[in-house]
C-alpha cells in the first residue's frame, strides 16, 4: 500500500484532472460535426430583381405630305411629330418644317401632314382632299377640332378664333399641357362662357 504524503496526493489529484480535461477536449474536438448547412449566403450568386417592364401602348398614324416614305405606321404612345417623321425616312429637302410643332405628341388615329416650302393655305386644302389631313396633325374625321393637337390653321377654322387666340391655344397647352376637357378652353386667355357657347359643339379633347 503507497502511502502519500499530502503534497504528493494534491499533485497526482492536479495531474489526474489535468489528463481528464485534456482528453475530453481530445475527443470533443476529433468527434464534433459541422452543422449541416442548409446553404452559404456567400456561396449564392446575387440575382437582381427588377420590376416587370410595362408595354408601351401601339398607336397607328397617317404620314402624308413632304416625307420620303408616306403610309401608315405604328409608333408607341406618346411619341412625338419629329418621331412619326423619322419612322416615315424623314423630310424630304423642301420640308417646310417650321410650320409643324415637332415636339407635339401625336396620339391613335392622328393624320399628319407634312407641307412644302412655299405651299399656300390653299395647297393645303387640295391636299387635304388627297390625305384627309390639314397641315400637321388631324384626328378622327367627326367634324370637331381636337384643341389638344390642332395647329394655328385648324383652330382658326373655329368660330370666333383669330390667329391671335389660336396662339394662345397652343401656348397654353405647351406649358400646362394637354387640355382634360373641353371646358378647360375657357383657362385660355379671351374664350369667357359666351365665346365657349359658340365653341363646345365643334371642339374635342381626344
Amino acid at each position: 500500500m503507497f502511502d502519500f504524503s499530502k503534497r504528493e496526493k494534491i499533485l497526482l489529484g492536479l495531474l489526474l484532472i489535468l489528463t481528464i480535461s485534456t482528453i475530453s477536449i481530445s475527443y470533443y474536438a476529433f468527434f464534433k460535426k459541422e452543422p449541416e448547412i442548409a446553404f452559404k449566403l456567400e456561396d449564392t450568386p446575387a440575382v437582381p430583381v427588377t420590376a416587370p417592364v410595362a408595354e408601351s401602348e401601339k398607336i397607328v398614324v397617317h404620314v402624308a405630305g413632304a416625307v420620303k416614305n408616306p403610309g401608315v405606321y405604328i409608333l408607341e404612345e406618346g411619341q412625338r411629330v419629329k418621331d412619326a417623321i423619322d419612322i416615315a425616312g424623314g423630310p424630304l429637302p423642301e420640308a417646310d418644317l417650321l410650320r409643324l410643332n415637332l415636339a407635339q405628341k401625336i396620339h391613335d388615329e392622328d393624320k399628319l401632314y407634312v407641307p412644302k416650302i412655299g405651299e399656300t393655305p390653299e395647297q393645303s386644302e387640295q391636299e387635304n382632299d388627297l390625305y384627309g389631313a390639314t397641315v400637321g396633325i388631324s384626328s378622327k374625321n367627326d367634324g370637331k377640332v381636337n384643341i389638344n393637337t390642332a395647329d394655328e390653321t385648324e383652330l382658326t377654322k373655329l368660330p370666333g378664333i383669330g390667329p391671335a387666340t389660336a396662339q394662345k391655344i397652343i401656348d397654353y397647352r405647351t406649358t400646362n399641357g394637354s387640355f382634360k376637357s373641353i371646358e378647360d378652353i375657357k383657362k385660355v386667355s379671351g374664350i369667357g362662357d359666351k365665346k365657349f357657347e359658340q365653341l363646345k359643339d365643334k371642339i374635342k379633347v381626344k
